[in-house]
């Protein structure tokens, strides 16, 4: 990768790739509830919404959070436990966690205004260069990069950069391409070209090239490998995780716990239990996680169920166990979560919960029902 010539191309394109896409876009871009009303924290937002997201799922979900909460004032007065809630279902919960501190920020420092200032926006919690770029270029139209993976599998057919995307140097480069490509006073509107191009039509699997406005800039498409490129790194495997949760029922009301605010699934609630170690039977298990997590001694009962769901870098299978206090009257520790709480059957869809918690939860009202 040559960076000075990408750069050096980057230039010369401002003039002829820059209005052609700005074009394009301004016939062709989706209408998306942020483009209509680029108010910064909307935008902030819709960008913390998109990371790792396709639009389509966010699009509900941006509407819901912005009649819940519709300014930072609203987010920073949300309990914890609101905010998870608003955003069950999106993944990357600590996401949700930091839109609610930085809420905090902009409430405290900022008068409860979104900053207009790029290094003030790169001292919010979870704002860092991408999205911090993306608010002064949308909100404001200011000429910053908003470099998403979208872009830079453009930028990387653009300039036939023939090197992971993943790769910081290359990462690197192709940011300050994109900076260097930005029309004066378009930033908003090349920018969203950019990212639309990205995501509609120059697409990781299947690109259009035929209808792509950049097609006579495209280096990788000139020698026939925009299939090829971005390079792709191995994909990691995906791990598979053996997993125990006790059903405990005491007077009508079952026992959760809150996961702490670090780790994985920071802040949702789960059914009680852990992973099985080697050799270990899930019943022996959940008596264990049982007495570890929670000094409660447990007697299983049986099999609920067993579910399987997939995340990004693991599998899970949970196996569901019914089980009751063995002596009864016990009363439960916090050990390992931030929160313990019996809660009847019908509030527990109040509270934010993983996938494949979610699936127990709908299983077990069903039995009800029955």
């Amino acid at each position: 990768m040559d960076k000075n010539s990408i750069l050096g191309r980057a230039g010369r394109l401002r003039e002829t790739l820059a209005p052609a896409l700005v074009q394009w876009f301004e016939r062709s871009g989706r209408d998306l509830p942020w483009r209509a009303d680029p108010s910064p924290y909307k935008v902030l937002v819709s960008e913390v919404m998109l990371q790792q997201t396709r639009v389509d799922t966010v699009l509900p979900y941006f509407d819901r959070w912005m009649r819940r909460f519709p300014n930072p004032e609203a987010l920073a007065r949300a309990t914890e436990d609101q905010v998870l809630k608003a955003w069950e279902g999106l993944g990357y919960y600590r996401r949700a966690l930091n839109l609610r501190r930085a809420a905090w920020v902009i409430c405290e420092r900022h008068g409860g205004r979104v900053p207009a200032d790029h290094a003030a926006l790169l001292a919010l919690p979870g704002v860092g260069a991408y999205t911090a770029g993306a608010i002064m270029s949308f909100a404001h139209n200011l000429p910053f990069a908003a470099a998403d993976v979208n872009v830079r599998r453009v930028l990387a057919r653009v300039f036939k950069v023939e090197e992971p995307v993943r790769k910081s140097a290359v990462a690197r480069v192709l940011d300050e391409a994109a900076a260097r490509l930005i029309p004066e006073g378009y930033a908003r509107t090349f920018n969203s070209a950019l990212m639309e191009l990205g995501a509609v039509v120059c697409t990781a699997k299947s690109p259009a090239c035929a209808a792509c406005p950049a097609r006579s800039h495209c280096l990788a498409a000139r020698e026939g490998k925009q299939d090829r490129i971005p390079v792709k790194p191995p994909k990691k495997p995906s791990t598979p995780i053996q997993v125990v949760a006790g059903v405990l029922e005491q007077d009508g009301r079952v026992l959760v716990q809150k996961r702490p605010r670090t780790g994985l699934m920071p802040g949702l609630w789960e059914f009680p239990g852990g992973k099985l170690e080697p050799g270990e039977t899930a019943e022996d298990a959940l008596v264990r996680e049982f007495m570890e997590e929670l000094c409660l001694a447990v007697e299983p009962l049986g099999r609920i169920t067993t579910i399987r769901h997939a995340y990004t870098r693991f599998s899970v299978t949970l196996h569901v166990l019914a089980c009751r206090m063995d002596p009864p009257g016990q009363q439960p520790c916090s050990k390992a979560a931030d929160e313990v709480r019996f809660v009847k059957p019908d509030k527990l869809s109040t509270l934010a919960f993983p996938a494949a918690d979610k699936k127990l939860i709908k299983l077990l009202q069903k039995q009800r029902e029955e």
